[in-house]
């Protein structure tokens, strides 16, 4: 089952760690549709997280995370990956959870490699997409959930200590 925009419009927080154990589906659109589960995610809470994008406001790059939530927010770093993000909490807020790890796939530079993710899905509405949305998954028996700092942002000094990393470890 799809997730609806009422799972995204809550803060970024709870949306991360709810994401854990979903499905991330991607319709190639040549026949071939892939589901992997979400197994790490980082959260990152607006104007005021000193490591999001929204803490120098409104950009063209970053314009996408004031609006609706369940659209996809796309950047592309070190000139070679996309890095795929989705934008929670209500329009106006700036949230927005970046998928780290899929099943089988380490690396939010990888994903966007899997996923084959390009600017063309920046503002993707994951709730009406015909190529990409998440469907509902669980947390198997068993499987413990670790919360961590965020990775890569020393920058952001007590922002990077904040455990706003959460991993799906199954055994």
């Amino acid at each position: 089952m799809r997730l609806k925009r009422n799972f995204f419009a809550r803060d970024s927080l709870a949306v991360a760690r709810d994401l854990l154990g979903c499905f991330l589906v991607r319709d190639f659109g040549n026949g071939k549709i892939e589901r992997r589960k979400i197994t790490e995610v980082e959260a990152y809470g607006g104007e005021e997280d000193k490591a999001s994008h929204a803490r120098f406001g409104r950009t063209k790059r970053n314009q996408v995370m004031w609006e609706t939530p369940g659209l996809v927010y796309v950047y592309f770093v070190y000139g070679m990956y996309w890095m795929f993000n989705i934008v929670t909490a209500k329009k106006g807020k700036a949230q927005a959870v970046l998928i780290r790890s899929l099943e089988g796939i380490k690396g939010p530079g990888r994903v966007g490699r899997w996923l084959l993710i390009d600017k063309s899905f920046y503002g993707e509405d994951l709730i009406s997409s015909k190529r990409i949305w998440i469907e509902k998954g669980s947390i198997p028996k068993g499987a413990k959930i670790t919360r961590t700092p965020r990775i890569g942002i020393s920058y952001a000094k007590e922002w990077a200590k904040k455990k706003w990393r959460f991993i799906l470890e199954q055994k």
